[in-house]
C-alpha cells in the first residue's frame, strides 16, 4: 500500500510538472532562442530552430499524458475481445463497429494484417474487417494528439470525423461487391484457432501499470519520428517561399488533390511523422482538404501496406480497396476545400 501511494503521489507531482512546463512553452522556447543562443530575430534559420524548439515539447507533452489515458482505456481491450465484439453484428452496424475499435486498439497497419486473418477465421464480413483495417492506422491517439497540438480541436475533429466515415463506407461498399473470390485461398482454408482461456479482470493498480507501460513503449517508439517530422517541418516553415506550395498545392488548381494522393502513396511515414510537415504545408498556403488527403493517402493507403496485404488479397481486391479508400479521400479533400471554412 505505500508503494502504491509513493507512486500515485508521483503521478501527481509529474503532472504538476507537465501543466507548468506546458503553459509556459513560448515563454522557454524564445529564452532559449534569443537570451541563451543569442540568435537574432526574423531570419530563417531563427523562425526554423524556435519551431523546432517550440513544438517538440509540446507534441512529447501531449502525447505523453493521451497516451497514458489511452493505455488505461485499453486495459479493457484485447484481440480477442475485439474479434468477439465483431461476430455476428449487422453489416453496416459492423463498419461502424469495427472503424471505432480501429480508434482505441493498439493495431498499427503491420499489426492489424494478423488480426485481419483473424477476423476472416472467425467469419467476419469481409467489408467489416476492411473498416478496421482503414481505421486502426489512420485515427489513433498519436494522430489525435498531432492534430490538436498544431491545429487545433476542430481540426482534429474533422480528421477523425472523416476518416472514420472514409473506414465506415469503404469497408461497406467492399461487402456489397461480394469480393470474397479475390481472398487468397489459403486463408480460408486455415481453421479459426478461437482463444478459449478466460480472461482475468485487471485490478486499478493494473490499469494505471498498463497506462504508464504504454507510454514507455509508444514513446520509446517513435520519439525519433517525432523529432525528424518537426524537423523537417521546422526547415520547410523557414525556407520554403509561402507562396511556392500555394502556386502549386492551393485551392485553385483542380489537380491539387489528386496529385496529393498520388505523392502520399509511395511515401511511408506514421501519423508522426507526417503531421508536423502537413502543418507547414498549411502554413505555406496548401488548403486544408488537400493537406488533410495527403495525410490520409501516406497513412491509410501506404506501399509498404500495400505489399503486405498482397499476402492474404489477390491484386483485384486490393485494386478496389485502394480505389474505394482513395475516392472516399478525394471526396473528402474536396468537401473541406470547397464547402467548409474554418
Amino acid at each position: 500500500m505505500q508503494r502504491l501511494n509513493k507512486k500515485y503521489l508521483l503521478i501527481l507531482l509529474l503532472g504538476v510538472i507537465w501543466i507548468l512546463i506546458y503553459n509556459n512553452l513560448t515563454e522557454v522556447s524564445e529564452f532559449i532562442i534569443y537570451k541563451l543562443f543569442g540568435l537574432e530575430e526574423g531570419t530563417h534559420f531563427t523562425e526554423s530552430i524556435l519551431f523546432f524548439i517550440y513544438e517538440v515539447p509540446k507534441v512529447l507533452l501531449l502525447l505523453v499524458i493521451i497516451v497514458f489515458i489511452v493505455g488505461i482505456i485499453r486495459s479493457w481491450f484485447s484481440p480477442e475481445k475485439t474479434r468477439k465484439v465483431l461476430e455476428g453484428k449487422p453489416l453496416l452496424a459492423g463498419n461502424t463497429m469495427a472503424a471505432t475499435l480501429g480508434i482505441v486498439t493498439p493495431f498499427c497497419s503491420c499489426s492489424a494484417i494478423p488480426l485481419f486473418l483473424g477476423f476472416v477465421e472467425a467469419g467476419i464480413p469481409i467489408g467489416v474487417t476492411f473498416s478496421f483495417l482503414i481505421a486502426a492506422p489512420m485515427i489513433n491517439e498519436v494522430a489525435l494528439v498531432l492534430l490538436v497540438s498544431l491545429f487545433g480541436w476542430k481540426v482534429a475533429a474533422i480528421y477523425v470525423s472523416t476518416g472514420l466515415l472514409i473506414a465506415i463506407l469503404a469497408g461497406f461498399i467492399l461487402e456489397k461487391l461480394k469480393l470474397q473470390k479475390y481472398v487468397a485461398d489459403w486463408v480460408f482454408n486455415m481453421q479459426a484457432q478461437h482463444n478459449q482461456a478466460v480472461e482475468s479482470k485487471p485490478t486499478f493498480n493494473q490499469r494505471v501499470d498498463a497506462g504508464l507501460t504504454s507510454v514507455k513503449e509508444i514513446v520509446g517508439k517513435i520519439w525519433l519520428y517525432i523529432f525528424l517530422g518537426i524537423a523537417v517541418g521546422a526547415a520547410a516553415h523557414g525556407y520554403v517561399p509561402d507562396d511556392y506550395m500555394s502556386q502549386l498545392l492551393g485551392k485553385g488548381n483542380w489537380y491539387a488533390i489528386p496529385l496529393a494522393i498520388l505523392t502520399g502513396i509511395p511515401l511511408y511515414s506514421n501519423a508522426v511523422g507526417i503531421i508536423p510537415v502537413i502543418s507547414v504545408l498549411i502554413e505555406k498556403g496548401v488548403s486544408l482538404g488537400t493537406a488533410l488527403a495527403f495525410m490520409m493517402s501516406v497513412i491509410g493507403l501506404s506501399l509498404p501496406e500495400i505489399i503486405i496485404l498482397k499476402k492474404v488479397l489477390k491484386w483485384q481486391l486490393i485494386a478496389l480497396f485502394v480505389g474505394v479508400v482513395a475516392t472516399g479521400i478525394v471526396i473528402v479533400g474536396i468537401v473541406f476545400n470547397y464547402l467548409i471554412f474554418i
